[in-house]
């Protein structure tokens, strides 16, 4: 009997490694993720004289708040190395700013922003529970509910000026991160994205500039490999 339950034992040890191997392995990750979007809040030359002609404000410029956000995104393996992550969130909503001098004066209005990224990727192997990749791709971007005014008292002509976004932006993705395997399919992951997002500034339907996101997204997450 003795002789039995070591048996048992020792086939159960052995069986064990192979056993969290294959659950840390599959063709599919879903992962959440907490991110920090960090905009590089760029506008260009048209926008900064267009900003200029029409405020008081010294050196006007406009930029967007900073803000953590919820991610899911889906990954598929179509080899142990070759995978594609689909990046998903729900519509942010985000506060644009007027700029004085590099220094902040007003909040001059909102907008949601829906930026779904897909990926493809390439994981390093062979590291044993670290696992990490690089990706490129490609950013869509969907901008509603805007609504910004230049405050009257802001413009040299005395009078609320309007502005508006345009709706769609398409950029492209660059990607770095990290896997950890914690055993039962169970992972923890590290992510930092770059990503294209611009848009036209609007007065009415006349273009007077683009403002530039171009976020940089950094995250730290969750994820389960079946």
């Amino acid at each position: 009997m003795r002789k039995s339950l070591i048996a048992v034992a020792t086939l159960a040890a052995l069986a064990a490694p192979q056993f969290a191997a294959a659950q840390d392995s599959g063709n599919w990750i879903v992962r959440a993720r907490a991110v920090k979007l960090n905009s590089a809040n760029t506008n260009d030359s048209t926008l900064k004289g267009t900003l200029d002609a029409v405020t008081v404000l010294a050196n006007p410029t406009a930029e967007i708040n900073d803000k953590w956000i919820p991610e899911v995104d889906i990954t598929y393996f179509f080899t142990p190395n070759f995978a594609a992550e689909l990046i998903l969130t729900y519509p942010q909503k985000q506060t644009l700013y007027a700029v004085s001098n590099g220094t902040r004066v007003a909040a001059i209005g909102e907008f949601k922003h829906l930026p779904p990224t897909l990926t493809a990727q390439y994981h390093f192997t062979g590291m044993g529970a670290l696992r990490p990749y690089v990706g490129v791709g490609l950013n869509y971007t969907n901008i509603s509910d805007v609504h910004i005014t230049i405050p009257a008292a802001a413009t040299v002509a005395g009078a609320d000026i309007p502005l508006n976004l345009k709706r769609n932006s398409y950029g492209l993705a660059a990607q770095l991160g990290a896997d950890y395997a914690l055993g039962g399919g169970w992972l923890l992951n590290v992510d930092v994205k770059k990503v294209q997002i611009k848009t036209d500034v609007l007065v009415g339907a006349a273009k007077v500039g683009t403002f530039k996101v171009d976020p940089l997204l950094v995250s730290l997450g969750v994820g389960m490999r079946f």
